[in-house]
């Protein structure tokens, strides 16, 4: 994301849902002493990890807790605005949208990620069927729910609505590596989301099952360096 947005000396730039900055951290090289980066995240806990992180000397990023349907910035603020990962999660889309292009200068770029479909996803596929099968179709819906922006029409629909125009999109495949699959499973189900709610309220052989489930089905994919696991992304580029 960070080398097709290609930031400037001089840029202001702002990862939306940054998370804890793996991201961010990229940016301040690219726009120097004379730029400006900030990351907006709605939970302190992980702008907490992103502030604590090292970073190269120097340099200086703005953590800042926020919403990203409302947005704690001025109206043109930056240049060039991030989102990776995140617009899927937001409970407004549109809303979101539209505060990125707000805080944009005229002209300004926004670039974004977002997963692919399902089908295009082994390991979500893999635990949204396990889920369904031993879970509930709840738990399964919501696993499922962050891939929904497979259909590079509707993301040029919902940035064009929310005002941006020249948007591209462009589908690419990246490996994410986890120790095995069992790792990758455990990771997703334990985290602090809605899911791991309907997860944690199963009995202890359903949540086995699913566990045994998704390794069985992400076997092929383990290799002697652990899992590499395959995930399609939809790059969108656009101009406010």
């Amino acid at each position: 994301l960070v080398r097709i947005g290609n930031p400037q000396p001089g840029n202001k730039v702002l990862d939306v849902a940054c998370g804890t900055g793996t991201v961010t951290r990229l940016i301040p090289p690219y726009v120097g002493a004379s730029g400006t980066t900030a990351g907006l995240d709605f939970n302190a806990d992980r702008l907490e990890v992103a502030a604590a992180l090292p970073l190269t000397s120097g340099f200086v990023i703005e953590w800042k807790v926020g919403d990203a349907c409302d947005m704690p910035f001025r109206d043109a603020e930056f240049d060039l605005v991030f989102c990776q990962q995140g617009l899927q999660f937001f409970p407004d889309k549109l809303q979101a949208l539209k505060e990125m292009h707000r805080v944009l200068v005229t002209g300004g770029r926004l670039i974004l990620g977002v997963w692919c479909s399902v089908e295009h996803q082994p390991g979500g596929r893999a635990m949204a069927d396990a889920l369904e099968r031993h879970g509930s179709p709840e738990a399964g819906y919501i696993r499922r729910e962050p891939f929904s922006f497979g259909d590079a029409d509707v993301i040029v629909h919902l940035v064009a609505e929310a005002g941006f125009h020249n948007s591209m999109v462009n589908p690419t495949v990246k490996n994410v590596h986890f120790p095995s699959a069992e790792a990758f499973t455990k990771r997703y189900i334990s985290a602090r989301v809605p899911l791991n709610m309907l997860v944690a309220a199963a009995n202890e052989k359903a949540r086995e099952a699913v566990v045994a489930d998704v390794n069985a089905a992400l076997k092929r994919y383990e290799t002697n360096n652990g899992l590499e696991l395959p995930t399609a992304v939809n790059v969108v580029t656009a101009h406010a």
